[in-house]
Order: structure tokens, then sequence, then C-alpha cells
């Protein structure tokens, strides 16, 4: 497996509790990395062949100080660098300018999610108000919009102008499931989302798990090089990802002789009570607890 990009959720904690949250994002959170860890995190990845990183979270602006110095760290290493935020900070124009200048000339991208999970409005002033002030700064920008459930809308995994739909997996599986229709298990014979032969960009978790798809660990950075972990990663003999290749999160299901419900919102929401029923069973691969909503 040869990775382009790694995003790094700097933490779990956000100032938000949003229902759509893949990363069960919530104040109550635990989980952030150190500036040491970032060091070493981006020493690997550099000698991984990583180009592109990201600093997402949860919201990784809780962490200032330790992302500023990680965005300069990363930039002078080389990567293009972004930033994945909700804004929170940009109470106004000229103080988001204030939050954003240093990282003038560093950042690839910044982008925002704006939508009716976040905010009144689905362009709500405090995203508005950050990307005026990178405009001024000259960071490019983006934003991340999720319709509300039940709205037609495309399915997407990355950055959007236009509204993508609500993938039900995370705490989604749980708060937005009744609000839309529901199918037989049978239908969800794919993985629509995620390359999990070669995915090109992968996710880091602040206890260093290295996420395919979230939820879904392929090692431990902090226990083994990432290099190596992506030279020995098969994802035919993962015991999810395997079955996901074979016939999606159907095949969870037939595979593990799994009970299921009498329909589920979407691929996501069947893979994610799958793994959830399969925990115990492959506690290596389907961690950490954050990611599955378990909060001491």
């Amino acid at each position: 497996m040869k990775l382009s990009g790694l995003h790094i959720l700097l933490t779990y904690q956000c100032t938000f509790e949003c229902d759509h949250c893949f990363v069960w994002g919530s104040p109550w959170q635990k989980g952030n990395l150190t500036y040491e860890q970032i060091e070493n995190i981006l020493d690997q990845a550099k000698e991984a062949g990583v180009t592109s990183i990201y600093f997402e979270g949860g919201e990784p602006f809780l962490y200032y100080a330790v992302l500023v110095e990680g965005v300069r760290k990363a930039a002078e290493l080389g990567f293009e660098v972004g930033i994945v935020s909700n804004a929170y900070w940009a109470s106004s124009v000229d103080d988001a300018e204030e939050w954003l200048s240093p990282f003038a000339g560093l950042l690839a991208d910044l982008t925002v999610s704006s939508d009716l999970f976040h905010c009144n409005d689905t362009m709500g002033e405090r995203p508005q108000n950050a990307i005026i002030a990178a405009k001024r700064l000259n960071i490019p920008t983006g934003t991340i919009r999720i319709a509300q459930p039940g709205v037609d809308a495309k399915q997407t995994h990355g950055q959007i102008q236009d509204e993508g739909a609500v993938v039900f997996r995370g705490r989604a599986a749980k708060m937005l499931v009744e609000k839309v229709p529901t199918y037989g298990y049978e239908r969800f014979d794919s993985c629509p989302h995620e390359d999990l032969r070669d995915p090109g960009r992968v996710h880091l978790d602040p206890l260093g798990n290295l996420h395919i798809c979230q939820g879904i660990t392929i090692g431990n950075l902090f226990e083994t090089p990432l290099k190596e972990i992506c030279e020995k990663y098969d994802a035919d003999v993962h015991p999810i990802c395997g079955p996901l290749l074979e016939g999606g999160p159907a095949s969870l299901v037939t595979e593990y002789n799994l009970k299921h419900a009498s329909g589920y919102a979407d691929a996501c929401h069947l893979c994610y009570e799958a793994r959830v029923a399969l925990r115990e069973r492959f506690p290596q691969y389907l961690n950490p607890d954050q990611m599955y909503g378990v909060m001491e």
C-alpha cells in the first residue's frame, strides 16, 4: 500500500457534538497529540513517501499551539499542508485573521465545516468570517457541508462546495437513522466510499491508530513504523477489510453469522453496526473506544 496523504486527528475533542459525526467528536472526548508525537509522525510520514498532511479532529484549534507548530514543521519538511476546522474561533473577521496569521504562507488549504449541524444557517457567520480572513492572508479555502438526513444530496467523503449526504456511521448510526428509509442488509454488497486495498490516504488518531476507514485500523504507528505498516498491509487477509472487499458490509453479516436488523440506512450503517458486534472478537482491528462512542 502506497500512501500520498495522512490525515492527523489532532484530538477527538470538539466544541460541538454533531449528530452526524464519524468520530463521535465531543467536548467530553479524550485523546490528543503532543508536539513531540507530531514530530515523530511527520518524520515517519516523510520516510513512507507521504506528500500531503491534514490536521483534523475533533477540532484541531482546541490545541492551537501544537497545531501552529505542527503546521510549521510539516511545511518545513515539504509537505502540502491543510487544516479542517469548524471555525468556532472566528467570532469576527479581524479575530479570525489573528488566529490564522501564523499559517499564512504555510497552508495549501483551510477547509471549514458549515451546515445545519454546525450553524443556524447552511453557511454560518463564523465559517464565513474564517473564509474572508483566510482570503486576506492568501490561504486557499474550501467548505464541507453535509445535508440534513432525507435531503437528496450526492454521496461524498471529501471537500465539497455543494451539500453532501449524511453517511450513517459513528454518531449518525445512532442519532439519525430514524429519519430516513431503511433497506435489507443484502442490498449492501459493496463498500461505496473507500478503496480498501489502496486508499491513497488514511487517518491517524491521537492514540497512534491508523484508520483505513474510521474505526477500522491496520496498525499503530507508535508501535510499528508507518512505512512497515504500509508494506505489510494485506487487505484480503484483514478480518474486516477482506469480507468488505469480497461482498461489502453484507459479507460481514454472512461471514461471521451476525444477527441483523430488518433494515439499514446505507452501507456504512450496516458496516458500523456489524463492527460494533465484532469488536470483542477483533479488538486489534476495531478500535479505539472513542470511534465507537464509548466514553469514560
